[in-house]
């Protein structure tokens, strides 16, 4: 089974490159979908984080009122807001979140191996960051210009300048990043065009694709 990495510094357009992988029918890990499991009610790493950053992180559980509680999950914003702020705190939730991540991937990789997939995509942010590229046969970059990024990302719900400038501070620089890739896609351009790039290096490296056909056409 082919193992490609798919990442990209952040508002890049990683998600709509994503959905196209998913629309050819090939299966995709989704780091964040899991970082959300892991953070929501009942989540794996909540205890963990409400030990390590206290009560006040929590989420409110709508059912109960119970705040603090593992019932409850994690006010995701809230946490992001205080660990982007502080590079120990980003650093000690990294040491939380990442091993499970990791549990969480590998669970993926296993099912789709046992099903005889011919490739699967992971879809991190961090990919590099995380040494997640030693366990991909091939990567894909997407990227954009510095304002395309901003201008997308200050549209977020919760997104400042500050915040921004803290996430960018915590990832590998976009130019480094396109130097370990094998494909690079440029969100710039029209999105047919990135999508039928996409569509090309996949038919080359031979990997099956749902309705590649038209979508070439």
């Amino acid at each position: 089974m082919k193992i490609i990495g798919l990442t990209g510094s952040i508002a890049a357009g990683k998600s709509t490159v994503a959905g196209w992988i998913r629309d050819l029918g090939i299966a995709i890990h989704d780091a964040d979908a899991a970082v959300h499991e892991l953070l929501g009610p009942q989540g794996a790493a909540v205890d963990a984080i409400l030990a390590e950053f206290g009560p006040d992180l929590a989420g409110q559980d709508i059912g109960s009122h119970d705040i603090g509680s593992k019932e409850a999950g994690i006010n995701r914003q809230a946490l992001g807001n205080y660990v982007f702020a502080k590079p120990q705190a980003r650093k000690q939730l990294e040491s939380i979140l990442h091993p499970l991540v990791r549990q969480h991937r590998d669970a993926f990789l296993d099912k789709h191996r046992a099903m005889a997939a011919p490739a699967a995509v992971l879809d991190v942010p961090l990919l590099f960051e995380t040494g997640g590229d030693a366990v991909c046969d091939h990567i894909i970059v997407i990227y954009a210009s510095a304002a395309t990024t901003a201008k997308r990302a200050l549209a977020r719900a919760g997104m400042t300048p500050a915040k921004l400038e803290a996430i960018l501070a915590s990832q590998m620089p976009v130019d480094a990043k396109k130097k370990r890739a094998d494909l690079c896609l440029d969100s710039d351009l029209k999105p047919e065009e990135t999508r039928q790039d996409l569509i090309r290096w996949l038919a080359a490296i031979n990997v099956p694709m749902v309705g590649a056909d038209q979508a070439q056409s």
